[in-house]
């Protein structure tokens, strides 16, 4: 396997349960050209028994882009890895840091980090059959069990293993008691813990993630570690996205109005139902935070989400979001409301 530099995972977006599919990476593709996307986790059991293509299906503009798989049988996750790489998916990640209930019945996510021999195997199956990187994103511990040991045990196991790609949500999953969404929330963020686990395990590609919201933040994140992954923030706030390639990667060129990405949109929109019949609302809803900061974007976003106007083309869309934001913009009180 030819393995990628340690900079291609300097900064992701995190897999994302209904978010990160691929219309969203298309949108993020607008903004970055070197940012690593991730798709929303795909479970085994899908790709065993539903429709491959419609789970592994992606737009060759996403790349660089990874597939994330759910589950904890190593033949099937084998066999989802090997589908992945033939897909065309650069990466194949492992979910053990999702604690929702669903996932705890299938006895995969989050709960697979006590039982890191199970993780080991699942990860020496698909690297067994696939030439791209496989690497893992866990938490660094589960419910109260806050030792460094745990998580340092846990990544030497399946280190072991082959992985060489661990992607570290510095939180813990409480598996009773919290939401996914309180889990994302409540247990306290560590970063020191993935600090460690670049110290101890240097030849490792550590990426950090949790609770990181600016470009500030991913540059003090970078002295420690390797890489840095958003989730939220980048989803609700994108235009952030358009600093990345040059501040990172050194890769310096013109940056893109927020016009001519939403204009790329509504091509692509167009593209899209030429080629499956998709209709554009299902595509804008991820682009709602495009013009985020902006005057008149509460407006915008008005139209752009508005289902009185699904019949419409998105063309047609386009032109009376264009007309709300430049009538809000004239709103001296517009920017405040906007920016809550």
């Amino acid at each position: 396997m030819n393995f990628p530099d340690a900079a291609f995972w300097r900064t992701s977006v995190a897999p994302m349960m209904d978010w990160t599919d691929r219309h969203c990476r298309y949108f993020h593709r607008l903004l970055s050209r070197n940012t690593l996307l991730y798709t929303e986790m795909v479970t085994t059991g899908a790709l065993r028994h539903g429709d491959t293509q419609r789970h592994l299906r992606f737009n060759t503009e996403e790349h660089p882009v990874a597939l994330q798989l759910g589950g904890s049988d190593a033949a099937d996750l084998a066999h989802g890895a090997k589908l992945g790489e033939q897909w065309g998916y650069d990466e194949i990640n492992l979910n053990c840091g999702c604690p929702s209930d669903r996932v705890q019945r299938g006895a995969f996510g989050a709960c697979l980090m006590n039982d890191p021999h199970t993780v080991a195997d699942g990860v020496k199956a698909m690297l067994d059959v696939v030439s791209v990187p496989v690497s893992v994103k866990h938490r660094i511990g589960i419910d109260r069990i806050e030792s460094y040991d745990f998580v340092r045990d846990f990544v030497g196991t399946v280190s072991d293993a082959g992985c060489k790609v661990f992607i570290v949500h510095a939180r813990n999953a409480w598996l009773d008691g919290l939401s996914p969404k309180e889990n994302r929330e409540i247990p306290p963020l560590r970063y020191e813990l993935g600090y460690q686990l670049k110290k101890d395990f240097p030849n490792l590609v550590i990426a950090i993630n949790g609770g990181i919201t600016t470009n500030a933040q991913m540059t003090e994140h970078l002295q420690h570690v390797d890489g840095v992954m958003l989730g939220r923030e980048a989803y609700y706030n994108p235009w952030l996205l358009t600093t990345w390639d040059a501040e990172f990667y050194s890769d310096f060129h013109d940056i893109p109005t927020r016009e001519a990405v939403e204009e790329s949109m509504v091509a692509y929109m167009e593209r899209a139902n030429v080629e499956d019949g998709c209709p554009w609302y299902p595509i804008a809803r991820h682009m709602l935070g495009l013009y985020h900061g902006q005057r008149g974007a509460r407006l915008w976003r008005q139209v752009w989400s508005n289902h009185k106007l699904k019949p419409l083309p998105p063309r047609d869309v386009l032109n009376i979001a264009r007309e709300a934001l430049a009538r809000g913009a004239e709103k001296p009180n517009e920017m405040p409301h906007d920016a809550v």
